[in-house]
């Protein structure tokens, strides 16, 4: 399916959401401050309001090489994805197949943080004007529930609840769908956490499946409830492969399935198969 104004659109589209076209700016100084000590806290959020009043800010240098935001082993601070260009080909490659091909189904992200891969979806659909296909933009959209070690012993221990960098509004993803034109009817947003809100999701059938869920419980609810409704010939894509609890979970539910489809990498971090008949 090679169209050079698409591709360009495209391209241009993956480069804007991964804000690889620009330098990395610095971090401010209080984006993570929530990690530091009580007594460190207390002294950064004086120190930035004093500073703020005076319109100065202190930030650290990011160092991050191109390989790193190539790959997304790096938490950006202006991008609206973190998952990087190799990914985002795969989703782009992957969504192509799908329609070439006439697989039946809508597209999903369980896990989207500033909604990038999301957006990318809605891109590519735009882009070869396929109107029928619903993209869900499925998260809490409050960051990471706390680990049920009850449930799912391999996420005892998990910290991932304690990072606020990952929790995003749900009106924060939407400007972010509306600044590159691409909010519309087809984005249904299904906020909540993914146990509660999958089982009554309203998807027949979809022919894109990407979790980006970290944990163990968040990649075994999503696989449980949406693999069955994956058409075959449609794509399974795991994010965060590289992930203890993720890779578990990936791994038992296949194996549980029987599913032998092989295990295709992305990159250092993502994993992908395409659906045959289990």
């Amino acid at each position: 399916m090679k169209n050079t104004a698409i591709s360009l659109y495209l391209d241009l589209i993956k480069k804007a959401l991964s804000f690889t076209l620009w330098p990395e700016p610095g971090i401010p100084l209080e984006t993570f401050n929530y990690k530091r000590s009580t007594a460190k806290r207390y002294f950064i959020n004086n120190l930035t309001k004093i500073l703020r009043r005076f319109k100065i800010q202190i930030v650290e240098i990011a160092n991050y090489k191109e390989q790193d935001r190539e790959e997304g082993i790096i938490w950006p601070m202006y991008a609206e994805t973190m998952i990087g260009l190799k990914r985002l080909d795969n989703i782009q490659y992957c969504i192509e197949d799908v329609l070439k091909n006439k697989i039946e189904g809508d597209l999903i992200e369980t896990g989207v943080w500033r909604g990038g891969a999301c957006i990318f979806m809605k891109a590519v659909l735009s882009a070869y004007e396929e109107n029928e296909r619903t993209v869900f933009v499925a998260d809490s959209f409050e960051g990471l529930p706390k680990p049920d070690a009850t449930n799912f012993p391999a996420d005892k221990g998990d910290s991932h609840h304690t990072e606020k960098f990952l929790a995003v509004s749900q009106e924060n993803v939407e400007e972010n769908f509306r600044r590159y034109n691409l909010l519309d009817s087809k984005v249904v947003f299904l906020k909540g956490w993914f146990k509660d809100t999958l089982p009554h999701a309203p998807i027949t059938k979809l022919s894109i499946l990407r979790l980006d869920g970290d944990m163990y419980g968040s990649t075994m609810d999503s696989l449980i409830h949406l693999y069955p409704k994956l058409s075959k010939g449609g794509f399974c894509i795991i994010d965060d492969y590289v992930l203890p609890g993720c890779k578990k979970a990936t791994d038992d539910y296949r194996e549980k399935e029987n599913i032998d489809a092989p295990l295709l990498r992305i990159d250092n971090s993502g994993v992908y198969w395409q659906k045959g008949n289990n």
